[in-house]
């Protein structure tokens, strides 16, 4: 086996308004994620999952930013903090970083880790753009900040856990949006950042929008982090998630949108890291959204029908 993937578990369901997600980790792991890298051909090996306490220990509202609304913000930054950590020290390892959540604010972590020593693009799968500040969000949930947070908008950036060191914003592109904020639909057409919607990949296809997303991410860039939120599936391929939003994209579409970036990386070497994130399992049927969520990884690291 030619690659190492360390799977580091942040079983936080402290940015979600949904309990249940911090469950996502272990099943996807039940859904036979280390055999499915293994039969992909890489080497998997599991650091176990990071310790945090319960969200009912903890008051959501003890650290709230000056003029706006994030709740758990203290519990949010230590753990991503040791996700940045672990993801930096797996990258120095020489080995492949793959975070399991969790909500999607784990991802802040994992964008920081990987930003340390390199000029890093992203591509977001996701129903969301996840690109509200603590001032503009109407929830206060922080999973739906986690690229403004990495990016240092709004009160992020008077931080210093959580901007991204060496993320290019010209450089990330989202795959397959449709459900957005009227202020987030602002910021993305105001920002450097590429946005695919669904619409996007009705008219020309999954394979075109992704190669497309692929150019912007690697273009000036060391690597690509890859950032999978489950939602970004249609519920019935999906349904195990806690912001379901109809219209997304479907089981074949998503293996060969994972299987593109496979095939781009074996050829270049793109990817540096990836999180997968938003499997609920008490939200879900049979464990279908956790297994899929293990195929999909699976087939990012070569996983082929033949």
């Amino acid at each position: 086996m030619e690659r190492t993937v360390r799977i580091i578990g942040a079983p936080m369901d402290y940015g979600a308004n949904r309990r249940g997600v911090d469950m996502g980790p272990s099943a996807i792991r039940y859904a036979d994620l280390a055999d499915g890298l293994e039969r992909a051909g890489v080497e998997p090996v599991d650091d176990g999952d990071l310790s945090m306490p319960r969200a009912e220990e903890r008051d959501p509202d003890a650290d709230q930013p000056t003029g706006g609304n994030a709740k758990f913000l203290r519990e949010v930054e230590d753990v991503c903090r040791r996700v940045s950590d672990r993801v930096a020290a797996t990258l120095a390892d020489g080995e492949f970083p793959l975070v399991l959540g969790g909500d999607h604010s784990v991802a802040i972590g994992s964008l920081n880790g990987s930003a340390h020593e390199a000029d890093l693009g992203a591509i977001w799968f996701d129903a969301h753009a996840d690109l509200n500040t603590p001032e503009t969000s109407p929830s206060g949930n922080v999973h739906g900040m986690p690229l403004a947070a990495a990016l240092g908008r709004g009160a992020f950036g008077e931080t210093e856990w959580a901007p991204a060191p060496r993320l290019r914003e010209s450089s990330i592109a989202y795959v397959g949006l449709r459900s957005i904020d009227d202020r987030e639909r602002e910021l993305i057409r105001e920002s450097d950042m590429t946005a695919f919607t669904m619409s996007d990949i009705d008219q020309r296809g999954i394979s075109a929008v992704v190669d497309d997303a692929l150019a912007v991410a690697t273009d000036g860039t060391d690597g690509v982090h890859v950032s999978l939120d489950l939602d970004w599936l249609d519920p019935k391929a999906a349904p195990g998630v806690g912001t379901p939003v109809r219209g997304g994209v479907t089981y074949r579409e998503a293996h060969a949108a994972l299987e593109s970036l496979s095939r781009r990386h074996d050829a270049d070497g793109v990817l540096r890291s990836m999180d997968v994130v938003e499997v609920n399992p008490i939200l879900d049927e049979a464990n279908e959204t956790a297994t899929l969520a293990a195929e999909l990884t699976a087939s990012t690291f070569g996983k082929r029908i033949l």
